[in-house]
């Protein structure tokens, strides 16, 4: 075997053995210190990206009118997030660590995609944990199907409660 080429077999194996480091500590430094997680919540004027805030009554549309006593809004009442205000409007709101979710939460015990709540063809709101390995809880019962959420009840999510309100 010439000269060359056992050099370039050992350079090989020396950039190898640096990428298999590198990955290792990036694998150790994430499980210490968790995924990064930017605060959506900073603008507050109502735009795309972050979570509108509940200024006025809002009316629902023609098509789907909301009954008497119908819960308008979803509140975090519990967290980091305490006082984030979401309208409700027939729309599907998506928790969890996801830069894309509707509220991002930023919580230790939360999935990247942990739960959604949805209208049903009622007009009730249910909840529906997506797989989340800690589990979301209704009102102190851990959620295995979706279901109805009555105005109130609190939902958890980790330390974050949220709860539907009129």
């Amino acid at each position: 075997m010439s000269e060359l080429t056992l050099t370039v077999m050992r350079l090989g194996f020396l950039a190898v053995l640096w990428l298999f480091v590198i990955v290792a500590v990036q694998v150790i430094r994430s499980d210490l210190f968790g995924t990064r997680v930017t605060q959506r919540g900073s603008r507050r004027g109502g735009g795309a990206g972050g979570a509108p805030q509940q200024t006025g009554r809002q009316s629902a549309p023609p098509q789907q009118r909301q009954r008497r006593g119908a819960p308008t809004k979803l509140v975090v009442s519990e967290g980091t997030l305490t006082g984030t205000t979401v309208a409700l409007s027939g729309q599907t709101i998506t928790l969890g660590r996801a830069h894309d979710s509707t509220i991002v939460l930023d919580d230790d015990y939360a999935s990247s995609r942990h739960a959604r709540i949805y209208p049903d063809t009622d007009g009730q709101w249910i909840v529906e944990d997506l797989g989340s390995t800690n589990g979301t809880y209704l009102d102190r019962t851990r959620l295995t199907t979706p279901t109805p959420i009555p105005p109130g009840a609190p939902i958890r999510i980790g330390k974050t409660v949220i709860e539907l309100r009129k």
